[in-house]
């Protein structure tokens, strides 16, 4: 077999390929990465920068900036605490919940298509809503953005699983937060007088955001464990009451509105004897 001849193209190619070899390999082996550097654990991390943070020496820099953390922590509870006030009056138990002709069921996520323990806790109080004539219909409202991901029929499923008549469902697919669910239910499906459901970290502001939305409504408050999910969702609602305050200053479009759907008023048609 006869070998390549060592022309200047040859070397050229060859100086090309082994250009780009050593590029591929530069860009697998990084020179940074071949220190050994001490690697710091996220307990270790968070030490570190909170030791390089300094404060004031002066006994008057110390005042402001406590003062300036002081104001920051109301400022963070502030939304939250003028929904709390506003709705306190009108959220009770199943037992004060006053007769209306819909409940509105919020969504709270699924596990294998099924609703997670806090929604089926709320369906579970609808259900019980209906079934002492305080409501006619049940208004479920959650996401539906992905095909494999349907909140508002895993809630329809259960509640017939436990009584409800299917024909007494209505569905809302858009639901993706508390505010499009509000304002969804009053403008795309007529809903003026209702009794919302869910948690009681979560309720108040559901209230005040559907009576921002031109909703006459009540809070039920479904009673769960003080358990870490309870404890985790009180936390998240700091930062949603924060979004949902500005909703209610503002009241922008949902993210889906779209045409005007005559679910609510069929099934309260199908309702009267």
């Amino acid at each position: 077999m006869r070998r390549a001849r060592d022309t200047p193209g040859a070397r050229a190619a060859a100086g090309t390929q082994a250009a780009s070899e050593g590029g591929a390999n530069a860009k697998k082996h990084r020179p940074w990465r071949r220190l050994r550097l001490p690697r710091l654990s996220a307990l270790q991390l968070s030490a570190r920068r909170l030791s390089a943070l300094r404060l004031p020496r002066s006994r008057r820099g110390r005042r402001l900036a406590v003062q300036g953390l002081m104001a920051l922590c109301v400022l963070a509870l502030l939304p939250a605490t003028w929904m709390r006030l506003g709705a306190d009056a009108r959220v009770g138990t199943t037992a004060d919940a006053p007769a209306r002709e819909v409940a509105m069921v919020f969504g709270a996520g699924l596990w294998k298509g099924r609703p997670t323990p806090y929604l089926a806790h709320r369906l579970d109080a609808a259900a019980e809503l209906y079934r002492t004539g305080k409501v006619k219909v049940v208004l479920v409202t959650g996401d539906n953005s992905r095909v494999e991901y349907d909140e508002p029929d895993a809630m329809r499923t259960y509640l017939t699983e436990r009584g409800v008549p299917d024909d007494r469902i209505v569905s809302d697919y858009a639901g993706f937060d508390s505010w499009d669910s509000c304002v969804r239910a009053k403008k795309i499906f007529g809903v003026d007088r209702a009794v919302l459901v869910s948690q009681g970290f979560h309720i108040h502001r559901a209230t005040t955001l559907c009576r921002s939305a031109g909703i006459d409504a009540y809070g039920v408050a479904v009673d769960e464990p003080r358990d870490a999910t309870w404890y985790y969702g009180g936390t998240r609602e700091l930062a949603a009451s924060g979004k949902a305050a500005l909703d209610a200053l503002f009241r922008p479009d949902p993210r889906f509105l779209g045409p005007q759907e005559a679910g609510v008023t069929e099934a309260l048609a199908s309702a009267t004897p």
